[in-house]
């Protein structure tokens, strides 16, 4: 039996701000503090907050305009060709990439949630040697770690197995708890915000191997730390599929990324005006730094709690996405038909399990130093993986507009749509060659795609006849 309730706004809300805001925000500030002054901090975030706005406003374009298209970005590199078996071919190239990488971002979130955890349970860091793995020995804090990443990964799989409905409401109170946490953590650093250490809103910063950064190089080197922090815009787009109205999907992404921008420029900014700049240029820790001046020692307690809060809705989030981006696919033609089938409460029970098995080798790495590096090499690899499909919809957005598809029936301003359209591109393309500045790193993104070219002529064979 299908799943039948659908997901509103506030559910789908909770997705984006959920799988935006993770971990990465508790470096954020000192990584922005070693490129920016506060001045070149606040444009870095206006000008990737205003880049994502309009890939998000081409996101709820197309949500509006195709609604049919409920796979997200694969449905999109798909609808670019009139060719059928380019469509295909290009649907599933994108699917695979993006699938290969949820697996990686899965393992990354649930071992930083682990080593959040060594606050409260100290064993995940012993280091008495109890086994060897291979030629490695493994310790005690190695073993358990790898045990705790294991069951929160098969813990997250139960619950999506069992109730999506119920781990979408679990999702919602996690991102309310968290939004919650940074309001009040915001609201602390008021109280010992100096505004002394922004009597020099812009000054040069002087950087390792780069010499000293203008207002330009310090924009665009912030901008490149902040442009990660939205990787996950997308959310609502993907799980459209499930939601009770396209127009929720469009509002959601929108209100999602407003919501997220504001915490980010916020936090960064109340956290420069609590710590000297050269504090927060070496500091490891930001938050606990903030919250130790604010409570003392007790801010090192409360910065995990927050972070475990953060990253258990961020991995709820980010393994549902992993798995749906296959099922979708599947659901439209595009992926293996077997990755279609659901369980007696509708979840996509094939691709989840497949999703979570492909994660849980690269839990392994926690404890072999050779499947580490494995790990290291996917996540290069997974880069572009995450960046690809922005540019893509952008291009498709574009092409709609220009075909002037469904503007008889959806009313809408074709020069503001395309205009938008093109400043996506426009930014989407900096945020690929941003992203995968070096060659490494785009070559093996593009690797990556190739394996998927690879495969389709084999797993095509599995495709369903007809879309869903």
């Amino acid at each position: 039996m299908e799943q039948t309730k659908k997901w509103g706004f506030w559910l789908l809300t909770a997705f984006v701000v959920g799988n935006m805001v993770g971990s990465g925000i508790f470096m954020l500030p000192s990584t922005l503090a070693q490129h920016a002054s506060p001045l070149g901090v606040t444009m870095a975030w206006l000008v990737t907050g205003g880049g994502v706005l309009m890939i998000a406003l081409v996101f709820g374009h197309l949500s509006i305009h195709k609604p049919q298209l409920t796979a997200g970005p694969q449905s999109y590199a798909r609808a670019l060709f009139k060719d059928p078996k380019k469509g295909k071919a290009a649907g599933f190239t994108m699917v695979w990439g993006y699938w290969v990488a949820s697996w990686i971002s899965n393992v990354a979130i649930i071992t930083s949630l682990a080593g959040y955890l060594t606050t409260f349970f100290p064993i995940l860091t012993v280091k008495t040697e109890v086994f060897t793995f291979g030629k490695e020995a493994v310790t005690l804090g190695q073993l358990m770690t790898f045990i705790v990443c294991t069951l929160l990964l098969w813990g997250t799989h139960t619950i999506l197995i069992t109730s999506l409905s119920a781990a979408s409401k679990l999702n919602f109170i996690t991102t309310f708890s968290k939004v919650l946490g940074f309001v009040l953590f915001i609201v602390a650093g008021l109280f010992a915000f100096q505004t002394t250490l922004f009597e020099h809103y812009y000054f040069p910063v002087e950087t390792g191997g780069e010499g000293v950064l203008g207002l330009g190089g310090q924009i665009h080197h912030a901008a490149i730390s902040t442009l990660w922090a939205f990787i996950g815009i997308e959310s609502a787009v993907i799980l459209s599929g499930r939601a009770s109205s396209q127009r929720d999907v469009k509002r959601a992404t929108i209100t999602g990324l407003l919501i997220a921008l504001s915490i980010y420029m916020i936090i960064t900014l109340i956290t420069m005006g609590v710590l000297p700049h050269d504090q927060l240029q070496g500091s490891d820790k930001p938050f606990v730094d903030v919250l130790q001046l604010i409570i003392g020692p007790a801010g090192g307690i409360v910065m995990a709690l927050l972070a475990i809060i953060c990253l258990f809705g961020s991995m709820l989030g980010w393994i549902l996405l992993g798995s749906e981006v296959p099922y979708q696919a599947a659901k439209a033609g595009d992926f293996p038909a077997v990755f279609a089938k659901t369980n007696k409460k509708g979840s996509p029970a094939f691709a989840l399990t497949v999703t979570n098995i492909m994660s849980q080798l690269f839990i392994f790495s926690v404890m072999s130093r050779t499947i580490n590096e494995a790990f290291t090499f996917l996540t290069t690899s997974a880069t572009l993986a995450y960046l690809i499909p922005y540019i893509v919809s952008s291009i498709y957005s574009f092409k709609v507009i220009m075909q002037g598809d469904t503007y008889e029936l959806q009313k809408g301003n074709r020069t503001r749509d395309g205009i938008i359209a093109l400043v996506a591109m426009g930014y989407s393309a900096w945020v690929i060659i941003s992203g995968t500045a070096d060659l490494k790193t785009f070559g093996l993104g593009i690797g990556l795609f190739l394996v998927g070219i690879l495969l389709y002529p084999l797993m095509s064979k599995g495709f369903a006849k007809e879309t869903v």
